[in-house]
């Protein structure tokens, strides 16, 4: 994990922990560049290796069958992280650059490698690449265009340490979200966080949900074995942003990711795998590849029903959440994990059956019903005390409402003695 000690004591952190190279080619072990160019149809026998690993996570959240409705044509995706390498296979032509608010942080000349900003890209929005676009990482929404916007630096970049001190980077990442918002973003994906919140990002995202864009976040990856909660994390945390928990493949809450009752849905979280720069494909865990799952299905949603507001683009993935805990919600994987076909379904109604202004009156969270309020604990003595508090309270009522029967009674005579 890194971890980047930003200016005004705001730690900020890359949501996904250990990204390492795959080597998938026999031969090329480690090898962190397929090269197709010196070893002729290795990098197209990489690419379908890679298509075929990708898929079981696919699949886990019902992407192949929300395709049939949606891929997330006309929306675009705001990636506030590391930058993306616009030269990657599975992400060429689907890319445009903002600025970059790291600027001046690494030596003049130095190129950041964009590790984490390309890898999650390709999960939002990859369209795959090869013959046919058959083979490499296709992201959840991958017809959906991606606007890069380098907020923060990958953890191995010399800039880190003066992104960490100078005041000027104190609110990269706020500036980021507002130039998303106000330059077509949709949707925006923030696979980053940090433990104390900050005014500048609570106003700059609540500007973007203002204007319609859906925000989701990772949750963190602070999390430990067990039923210990987590420190909240920031944006996730903050009031209209989506907060996404990293599952694993049976559903289950990964160790290393963040509970708390932030947590709004999850997604696979664990060995997924990505595109990095330079032709490489990337493996890694955390929630920042759950968050980037959310993201792309927001973007199906956003792609389909495009005046759905951020509220019900949320209720609708809320709803149709699989995996359920028992009790309709858990601080460890919120909802449930993100259902993509069954959220669009979902969206459906709420677009064809609700008013502008809200949900229907017979929409609410959870699977059943609810049911009475069960009484878990009855303090006799108090409710006693209260009793008599409200017996006498309506003593004192009563009398008052004596006194003032006389007094108008009164009225009423002196009234009618000068009236005759």
């Amino acid at each position: 994990m890194v971890v980047l000690t930003a200016p005004a004591r705001v730690q900020a952190t890359l949501a996904a922990v250990g990204l390492a190279s795959l080597p998938w080619l026999a031969g090329h072990q480690g090898a962190a560049v397929l090269d197709g160019a010196s070893r002729p149809g290795s990098a197209q026998q990489a690419g379908a290796q890679i298509r075929a690993a990708e898929q079981a996570q696919l699949k886990a959240i019902d992407v192949p069958a929300a395709w049939r409705v949606s891929k997330g044509r006309g929306v675009t995706v705001g990636v506030l992280d590391t930058g993306v390498d616009t030269a990657a296979a599975d992400l060429s032509g689907s890319v445009s650059t903002g600025p970059d608010y790291t600027l001046g942080a690494d030596p003049p000349g130095y190129q950041p490698p964009h590790l984490h900003g390309t890898f999650i890209a390709s999960l939002v929005a990859g369209h795959g690449s090869g013959p046919g676009r058959g083979g490499g990482i296709i992201g959840v929404a991958p017809a959906a265009r991606v606007l890069s916007v380098r907020v923060i630096p990958d953890d191995q970049e010399p800039g880190v340490g003066p992104y960490n001190t100078e005041a000027r980077f104190a609110d990269a990442i706020g500036r980021g979200v507002r130039y998303a918002a106000s330059h077509g973003a949709g949707v925006i994906n923030m696979s980053l966080g940090s433990v104390e919140p900050t005014r500048a990002m609570q106003a700059a995202l609540a500007y973007a949900v203002s204007r319609g864009v859906v925000v989701v976040a990772s949750a963190g990856n602070s999390g430990a074995p067990g039923p210990a909660y987590t420190p909240y994390s920031y944006p996730a945390s903050f009031t209209g942003v989506v907060s996404v928990a990293a599952t694993n493949d049976s559903g289950i809450r990964a160790p290393f990711s963040d509970r708390n009752s932030s947590v709004v849905l999850s997604a696979p979280g664990v060995n997924v795998i990505g595109d990095g720069p330079g032709g490489s494909y990337l493996q890694a865990s955390g929630t920042s590849p759950a968050a980037a799952f959310v993201t792309g299905v927001a973007a199906l949603i956003r792609s389909a029903y495009p005046r759905l507001s951020p509220a019900q683009v949320e209720q609708a993935m809320i709803s149709s959440a699989a995996r359920r805990p028992a009790a309709g919600y858990s601080p460890a994987t919120g909802f449930g994990e993100v259902d993509a076909a069954a959220a669009l379904r979902a969206a459906g109604l709420l677009a064809g059956d609700t008013p502008a202004a809200g949900l229907a009156a017979g929409w609410h969270f959870g699977g059943a019903r609810p049911g009475p309020i069960q009484v878990t604990h009855r303090d006799e003595r108090r409710i006693a005390a209260l009793g008599g508090i409200g017996a006498a309270g309506a003593a004192g009522f009563l009398a008052a409402l004596a006194v003032f029967a006389v007094l108008t009674a009164r009225r009423l005579r002196r009234r009618h003695r000068s009236a005759g």
